[in-house]
């Protein structure tokens, strides 16, 4: 069978392509920190699993010969990356860093897809946000995502490394434990509805299966040119929307209040231009509005 490398394969995102990956054929191998029961591995579509730091010495050792390498390590908090910036650097950067060189001199045959972020493009003047916008990242996050693209494209460029690259807007469901859903969910039960902003910010969700489904499309378009692609919905939903549908969905009469402050690092408002993914044959398929029940449920149900 092919093989695949996830990076990051017990995070939230790596779990979800790991997963996606296999269910298209692939035997998935999984490198990374976190400890995983091997019955829970194998239900996220992960043949192996190895608890290593990303480093070039245990990929040669774990990985396997992949066909594909999805590097999908990292922080994924903007929040953490303005506490703690270099330890953000290493888990964007780094790693990024020793997937490529791996794929340099042990499996020159491997594709690597990179999940960056839309936080590499900052706050911008004009919706939707093509590719093409200009990179002005407001936060350590975005920074670290943005070299890690170079990396890709340079790697590219020297040694021919094909790689992809999905600028991800505002990924959620089911198993995400931090972000916007998740505080609103546990601030409207407590009766304490207190949000940075206006409410007016806005955001582009997309479904984090939807997200998968994405990166594996990915595969067969990477190429030393190092393709890039949006991954959203292509709409813009503001925050006081997102959080007026918790609330109903939780059937309360608690409402949100927003405190007029934006929390640093934060963009504005962001609205993919998706334009470039479609012809991969990929769209997203699923909208937050209908999705809020099924968040709520499985916090509820306590299935962390």
């Amino acid at each position: 069978m092919k093989q695949a490398l996830v990076l990051g394969a017990a995070g939230f995102i790596g779990r979800h392509a790991a997963l996606a990956l296999r269910n298209a054929g692939y035997t998935v191998t999984g490198i990374g920190h976190g400890g995983w029961s091997e019955q829970d591995q194998r239900a996220w579509g992960v043949e192996r699993w190895h608890a290593s730091d990303i480093t070039v010495e245990a990929l040669t050792t774990y990985a396997n010969m992949p066909s594909v390498l999805v590097q999908a390590a990292g922080s994924g908090s903007v929040a953490f990356s303005m506490t703690h910036p270099v330890q953000d650097y290493s888990r964007s950067v780094t790693t990024t860093l020793a997937a490529l060189e791996f794929i340099r001199t042990e499996a020159p045959d491997c594709a690597l897809i990179l999940p960056s972020s839309a936080a590499v493009y900052g706050n911008v003047s004009t919706l939707p946000i093509s590719i093409n916008h200009p990179l002005m990242p407001v936060s350590p996050y975005g920074a670290h995502k943005a070299i890690a693209e170079d990396l890709c494209r340079s790697y590219g460029r020297s040694f021919g490394v094909r790689s992809a690259i999905i600028r991800l807007f505002s990924i959620y469901g089911p198993g995400l434990r931090k972000q916007l859903l998740w505080d609103a969910y546990h601030k409207l039960k407590a009766g304490e509805p207190n949000f940075f902003g206006t409410g007016g910010e806005c955001r582009d969700w997309l479904h984090v299966a939807d997200a998968a489904d994405l990166i594996v499309a990915a595969v067969s378009h990477a190429s030393a040119v190092t393709p890039i692609v949006n991954g959203g919905t292509g709409i813009s939903i503001a925050n006081r929307d997102v959080l007026a549908w918790m609330a109903a969905a939780l059937g309360g009469d608690c409402q949100p209040r927003f405190s007029g402050t934006q929390r640093g690092g934060d963009p504005i408002g962001h609205q993919a231009d998706i334009s470039e993914a479609i012809p991969w044959g990929w769209q997203p398929r699923r909208q937050l509005r209908d999705e809020i029940p099924a968040i709520v449920d499985w916090i509820e149900r306590g299935a962390f």
